[in-house]
């Protein structure tokens, strides 16, 4: 019941009321706009309820979707600006103008402080080599920033051809999107542990995804109807690249179309059979 499984349960309400001849990708995508202005409705007369001042109130509502950005609705946000010490300075969208040594400064007003907490979040969608801090090179020394240069390409979010004995353990083209981070890297694993007893069992020291596996699995993430979050009329933000159009590598940052239960059922199935096919042993 927080805030973030309750918009999955108002849009699974909503499509499941609809016939399944009528469940085509727009009505879909109307449910999912209804429940999404329901609850944005419901979090900025929230806004209203709890923030004393009106003016600060208004500064504090989010006009946009909830899976645009990220509304806070945490117990003590709002709350915090009931306290007297407590001031929302708006930018205006500008951002600080800078910081001296005594304050930060707004719009040419400097706010005094005796410590800046930067919040800054976490880093999402830059280069992995950005983040990660190295880079994977393959076989005839093509690097994995080379290969995916114009969209991931694997075999279940977990092989890449030309880069043998290489694992990945992330969602992307698996059961993305489930935001159960733990349920996608407990999966990847049990996946890939698998596969190395296998290796290990069967003397085989080389395990790479073929072309054909690797081609067959693109082609059927690329059927589905894409993300249903980020789009361009979003505030600028990660999830729809600040707003400029991220081209074909985002057409390949999806997960398997039939959903993330789906795909988790046919992993434990390619899993189970012991076969491993698409991948080669040498």
């Amino acid at each position: 019941m927080d805030g973030w499984t309750e918009i999955a349960r108002r849009v699974r309400a909503k499509v499941t009321t609809l016939p399944a001849e009528d469940r085509t990708p727009m009505t879909m995508l109307a449910a999912f706009e209804d429940s999404d202005h329901e609850k944005m409705e419901e979090i900025r007369a929230r806004v209203d309820a709890i923030v004393e001042d009106p003016a600060t109130a208004a500064n504090l509502k989010a006009w946009y979707r909830q899976l645009c950005k990220r509304p806070c609705f945490h117990d003590e946000y709002l709350q915090a600006y009931n306290v007297p010490g407590t001031h929302l300075v708006d930018t205006d969208g500008k951002g600080v103008e800078r910081i001296t040594e005594t304050g930060v400064v707004v719009a040419g007003t400097e706010y005094p402080v005796d410590c800046i907490i930067y919040a800054s979040g976490f880093e999402v969608g830059t280069p992995y080599t950005r983040r990660a801090g190295y880079e994977v090179t393959g076989q005839d020394g093509v690097t994995l920033s080379e290969y995916w240069a114009d969209g991931m390409r694997t075999l279940h979010g977990i092989h890449a051809r030309g880069f043998p004995n290489a694992f990945f353990v992330q969602p992307t083209q698996g059961a993305n999107l489930i935001s159960n981070v733990p349920h996608n890297l407990t999966e990847s694993g049990r996946t890939i542990a698998t596969i190395i007893r296998h290796a290990v069992d069967c003397g085989f020291a080389e395990v790479e995804v073929s072309r054909e596996a690797e081609d067959a699995w693109v082609a059927l993430l690329l059927k589905g109807p894409g993300r249903m979050t980020g789009a361009p009329d979003c505030t600028p933000g990660y999830y729809n690249n600040e707003g400029q159009d991220p081209g074909r590598r985002a057409l390949l940052n999806v997960g398997l179309p039939a959903g993330p239960t789906a795909f988790f059922a046919h992993i434990d199935r390619w899993r189970t059979a012991g076969t491993f096919e698409g991948l080669e042993f040498r």
